[in-house]
């Protein structure tokens, strides 16, 4: 016992180190200013080329979700990835050893001879196709809807809102998906170049924007040329490439991404146009548990048919039955969904 709780305090005194770095240690690689520079790319574009050109830059509650951004985008990391994660991996691993008569579930990984892009590139699919899954059972869930509530109080739309959830659902999604990546093998490292890029769509998904498939598709082309290019991610396709030869790669990649990609991407990825019915307040009786769970993918929904995109919802209400009366501030959020309630079915 007492190996396990070494690693329940290793966690917490390495992530709590390495977040302080962080925030006093600029860099490339940094997980604090990664989230402010994506979130200000964001805000100018919704000054810039704002879907609903009539809803205010610093909507209704703007400032509260940006705290909710920080809150939920670094302390719950804390709690349960670093810690909890680890002694239950750790805990999973030694029983099967157990039950098995000494089977080392993690030193027969597979993915441990895999090079980096594919096991970033499993690790991104398991991982959304998790939080699809999850993300019906917030909805279908009577008491778990209680806490999915706050993330769909958001009543004016907007990048920030990306972020704005009930802790509890931190402790759900994060201890489902995260085990799972662990006995995967995906590391501190592999998980933040995944959860970066899903933060970028997440808030794209949120933002208050509307732009074509193509540049969409694009813009992931040129991602992937970036990576080609530089050989990053253990991807070694050029050797010595000049500066010229890497820019001809970008912008190869890019033109190909916007071409082949263009018409796709609204059924490959989600997008501000599909999400915003997610969060609708009115939905077809027989879509009453709610539609488009995707996170980053949208495939789940057009395999499992609870894809809904009627029209462009540009200026649909948003929110839920009774929200008029949710409360708007958050500490009282943060303890909404404990008390006794007379629940309604989720329908959005």
């Amino acid at each position: 016992m007492e190996k396990y709780w070494d690693l329940f305090i290793q966690g917490y005194t390495g992530y709590g180190n390495y977040l302080w770095h962080e925030i006093t240690h600029p860099d490339w690689d940094n997980y604090f200013y990664w989230l402010i520079a994506v979130s200000v790319f964001f805000l100018l574009l919704e000054v810039a080329i704002p879907w609903r050109k009539k809803q205010a830059t610093l909507r209704k509650d703007f400032w509260l979700d940006a705290f909710y951004m920080f809150f939920n985008f670094f302390l719950f990391s804390l709690i349960i990835y670093s810690a909890a994660s680890n002694v239950v991996v750790n805990l999973f691993n030694d029983g099967i050893k157990g039950i098995t008569g000494g089977f080392d579930l993690q030193a027969q990984n597979p993915l441990n001879d895999f090079p980096l892009w594919a096991i970033l590139l499993i690790g991104f699919v398991v991982r959304d196709f998790i939080q699809w899954w999850i993300h019906r059972l917030l909805h279908r869930s009577d008491r778990l809807w209680e806490f999915h509530k706050v993330h769909h109080s958001v009543e004016e739309m907007g990048f920030a809102a990306h972020l704005r959830y009930h802790w509890m659902e931190n402790i759900v999604y994060r201890t489902l998906e995260y085990i799972p990546l662990a006995l995967l093998g995906i590391g501190l490292y592999d998980f933040f170049i995944i959860h970066i890029f899903t933060l970028a769509w997440g808030h794209y998904n949120h933002s208050n924007i509307s732009v074509s498939g193509y540049l969409t598709g694009g813009i992931l082309g040129a991602l992937l040329g970036i990576i080609v290019s530089q050989g990053l991610l253990d991807v070694s396709l050029v050797q010595d490439p000049t500066l010229i030869t890497r820019l001809g790669i970008v912008l190869g990649s890019a033109v190909a991404g916007s071409l082949l990609l263009g018409k796709l991407m609204k059924y490959l990825f989600n997008s501000p146009e599909m999400h915003i019915w997610h969060h609708a307040y009115e939905l077809p009786k027989e879509r009453h548990f709610g539609v488009n769970f995707g996170i980053t993918l949208a495939i789940w929904d057009y395999i499992f048919k609870t894809a809904y995109i009627p029209h462009t919802g540009q200026d649909i209400r948003l929110g839920f039955p009774g929200i008029e009366s949710f409360p708007d501030d958050f500490a009282t959020q943060s303890i909404y969904g404990f008390s006794k309630t007379e629940q309604e079915p989720p329908n959005n």
